[in-house]
């Protein structure tokens, strides 16, 4: 197996220089995106081993017009860095790691778990959702960076936010769906929460909170809409009785031998900074 560049190593671990109100922004709206995270050189070469590892674990192949709307949001391969060194150089990116603790303003972050989101030509909509609804964790000291491997025009499905929606406590209970489009799309309409829908250029990176509400556009062009996520959580994150079945399959997937109560110290969650 081929050897990261040296040249992405260094910028996986290189500083990022956050700035006071982007950190503000982020706990303000719950959801920030930063310009140049990643050079166009490191972005290439990412897309090429990201892809390689969804291509290769990819089960879906039933098309688009027989899956139902969350098969038709996008292909979905979860933790690939067990499976592939090189991804697990990005998805260990000290990088990363620091700017979610910066803005989260924790001592630092462990992992939870990467999945790609590979939304392909003719792709669906992604509905309405937060995604701590799936998380049986202790507090809301969780955030996901959503890293594009291209850059994302409105075209492909960008990922779409509503800002301060964090604190709606109505559609926490709905799992991703149909239901959860509508629903949510309602309350977010009634409550005045701004949706924000942006395109990405390369190299920028969002960071959203587990209990922001977010959804993504169909992907009306030819091409794949590629992107890789990353999820921290507090590196002093307890476990929670799961409250639904998603929860318990969540514990039991992505921090097996954790216990109620105690910090996720295990195997699959190790600390990142």
């Amino acid at each position: 197996m081929a050897q990261t560049p040296e040249y992405v190593l260094q910028e996986l671990d290189a500083a990022y220089s956050l700035q006071k109100e982007q950190i503000n922004f982020y706990r303000e709206n719950g959801f920030v995106k930063l310009k140049q995270v990643f050079s166009a050189k490191t972005l290439t070469y990412l897309n090429e081993i990201v892809s390689a590892e969804v291509k290769r674990l990819n089960t879906q192949h039933l098309p688009i017009e027989q899956r139902d709307t969350y098969g038709k949001a996008f292909l979905q391969i979860m933790n690939i860095w067990t499976k592939s060194d090189p991804v697990r150089q990005l998805v260990f990116s000290k990088k990363l790691g620091r700017i979610a603790a910066e803005l989260m303003g924790v001592r630092g972050v462990r992992l939870y778990h990467d999945q790609a989101l590979f939304k392909e030509a003719g792709g669906g909509h992604t509905p309405w959702h937060a995604d701590q609804y799936y998380w049986p964790l202790a507090s809301d000291h969780t955030v996901t960076a959503w890293i594009p491997l291209h850059a994302v025009g409105l075209e492909l499905g960008p990922l779409e936010f509503s800002a301060k929606s964090y604190q709606l406590q109505e559609g926490r209970t709905l799992k991703i769906s149909d239901d959860s489009e509508n629903i949510i799309q309602k309350k977010l309409t009634l409550n005045d929460f701004k949706k924000v829908v942006e395109p990405f250029d390369v190299g920028e990176v969002s960071f959203h909170s587990g209990w922001i509400f977010h959804r993504a556009g169909a992907n009306t062009t030819t091409h794949m809409r590629k992107v890789m996520t990353v999820i921290y959580m507090d590196k002093d994150m307890k476990l929670k009785a799961p409250e639904n079945d998603n929860q318990q399959a969540d514990w039991e997937a992505w921090c097996p031998g954790a216990r109620i109560g105690e910090v996720i110290d295990t195997p699959l969650n190790p600390v990142i900074v």
